[in-house]
């Protein structure tokens, strides 16, 4: 084989084993992770709304906020616009990320894929649900790292916070890391959004 050749050859299979990586990857920040089974049925229509993070696993893109807060909107296209806002004590300002979840699979499933930064989609997936009133979640990522408790109010009555707690034990995930968010600041420009 003409070394042009060959080196077009390994160039085209390089470029193919690199995107079939790159694919993975991607589908691997989508899936649900082993153990985790995302509520059914699932409203989405109910689930819209403001909610407040009671409490989370450490990561880079909420590390010392206080105050966070997440809106779901309906987009005209069916995907879902994500607004998250928190106050950044050492900036001593709100910030603002906006997103688009979009469903994977079936939408009265409780499982999403959220993108802040273009392409690039990490599962959302809602593991556990005050079924009834819509007022608490337990939601998983892509996997056992990113965890958030929600609820509709400030602040979780103690005996739903528990039961959130046990049921995350119960999934595998590391409670003793849980970060338990401080809400005592006033978002006015959110409030002023809000339709």
């Amino acid at each position: 084989m003409p070394s042009s050749l060959s080196t077009q050859v390994d160039t085209h299979i390089a470029r193919t084993a690199l995107f079939l990586l790159f694919a993975l990857v991607l589908s691997a920040c989508t899936t649900v992770p082993d153990g985790i089974n995302p509520v059914s049925p699932f409203d989405i229509d109910r689930y819209l709304g403001k909610w407040y993070e009671i409490a989370r696993l450490d990561h880079s893109f909420e590390r010392g906020l206080t105050d966070v807060s997440a809106n779901y909107r309906p987009k005209p296209d069916g995907s879902v616009e994500v607004v998250n806002r928190g106050y950044d004590i050492k900036k001593g300002a709100w910030r603002e990320a906006v997103g688009r979840a979009i469903f994977i699979g079936e939408r009265t499933r409780g499982s999403l894929k959220v993108s802040f930064f273009g392409p690039f989609y990490g599962g959302y997936h809602v593991a556990e649900l005050d079924r009834q009133h819509y007022r608490w979640a337990l939601v998983v990522g892509p996997n056992r790292d990113y965890v958030w408790i929600l609820s509709r109010d400030k602040v979780l009555a103690p005996d739903i916070r528990q039961q959130l707690v046990t049921k995350a034990k119960q999934l595998g995930l590391d409670t003793e890391r849980l970060i338990w968010v401080e809400h005592t600041r006033d978002d006015i420009a959110a409030s002023a959004k809000a339709p």
